[in-house]
């Protein structure tokens, strides 16, 4: 019982005696430059952005492009295109002189000190003010970087172009289409606000909830309302898979509809003895409509293709060769194999 209270006794004088040790803390800038880019690297956005408020040297560090890049990469890449950094370019542009015009604001009411009483510039400073500190832009990205435009795109605030496939499941002339739009994210549902441009006289058609899925960035730069340039007339064979723009009339714009060149009637489909490639024509099959549907097939020329079509049936566009089997499984997961076979 003796050694048991000398043992507890000494505990408690050697947990002392460590509690009063002056132990030297170890900052994360202390490590290795190595280490130190390792650990950033590997932080998700919201870390990467709270550790910018450590210090002025760690948000030099926490802002920098090459970061950044590569959470744009994980993220967005597949939806944003050469136009989504144009149209970004521009935004970027406009927010530098709304932000040029508010410091012009600010310098002209501090010019004003010399001249009125400061109970009146306080009041007046006051006067549809959020109240925020006046240092809550401190930490805000440049508008200029990378972390900036990852910020616009999570936060909403920056639409963006892309294309939207539709999901009417065997609703006639929109199955198997998509069609250009501006979307801006919903952070909190991980979905999409879309904006369709105005077809005809109808105006700004928007959609809510659109899921990632059903968004994919431009394939090329061709305007919604431009005819696209065939590069691939030649080479079109049976069994290739294309998609090709088709609008209802003349005033409204492109969607892109997928199909799969098919064979002549006069074609018996062997491989070894089939010649339908070498015709000046080429069929264009779309299986996702049934056997007596206008819309189950057309014939264009390989030669001369310009746009085809009529009020009726609709007007078929330019066609783009689907080069990948990752571009081909974009189109083909939104309907049922074998019914496309």
């Amino acid at each position: 019982m003796h050694s048991k209270l000398i043992n507890k006794s000494t505990d408690r004088a050697e947990d002392k005696a460590l509690a009063n040790m002056e132990i030297d803390e170890v900052s994360i800038l202390d490590l290795p430059e190595l280490a130190l880019e390792i650990i950033l690297e590997k932080l998700p956005p919201a870390s990467l952005t709270n550790m910018a408020y450590v210090s002025t040297s760690l948000r030099e560090r926490c802002t920098s492009n090459h970061l950044w890049e590569r959470h744009i990469s994980e993220k967005w890449s597949s939806i944003l295109s050469e136009s989504a950094m144009k149209e970004w370019e521009l935004y970027r542009k406009n927010l530098m002189v709304s932000k040029e015009k508010n410091s012009k604001e600010k310098s002209w009411m501090v010019s004003l000190a010399c001249a009125w009483p400061i109970s009146w510039i306080r009041s007046l400073l006051e006067c549809g003010c959020d109240n925020k500190p006046i240092n809550r832009n401190l930490h805000r990205p440049e508008i200029n970087s990378i972390m900036s435009y990852y910020s616009a795109l999570e936060s909403g605030k920056f639409w963006f172009p892309a294309q939207v496939f539709n999901r009417e499941n065997g609703h006639v002339g929109f199955v198997l289409s998509c069609y250009d739009a501006h979307l801006s994210y919903n952070r909190q549902t991980n979905t999409f606000f879309a904006r369709y441009p105005p077809h005809g006289t109808k105006p700004v058609k928007t959609e809510d909830g659109v899921q990632w899925d059903r968004v994919r960035a431009p394939l090329v730069s061709t305007s919604t309302h431009d005819l696209h340039i065939s590069d691939c007339m030649k080479d079109l064979r049976p069994g290739d898979h294309f998609e090709i723009q088709w609008r209802k009339n003349k005033e409204f714009p492109y969607g892109w509809w997928y199909g799969v060149v098919g064979h002549f009637e006069t074609c018996n489909e062997t491989e070894h003895f089939c010649l339908c490639h070498e015709d000046d024509n080429v069929v264009l099959e779309f299986k996702q409509y049934s056997r007596d549907s206008r819309w189950r097939q057309t014939v264009v020329s390989r030669k001369d293709h310009r746009e085809k079509g009529n009020e009726t049936d609709g007007f078929y566009g330019g066609i783009r060769k689907l080069k990948t089997d990752e571009e081909i499984k974009m189109w083909r997961r939104f309907w049922p194999v074998d019914v496309l076979e």
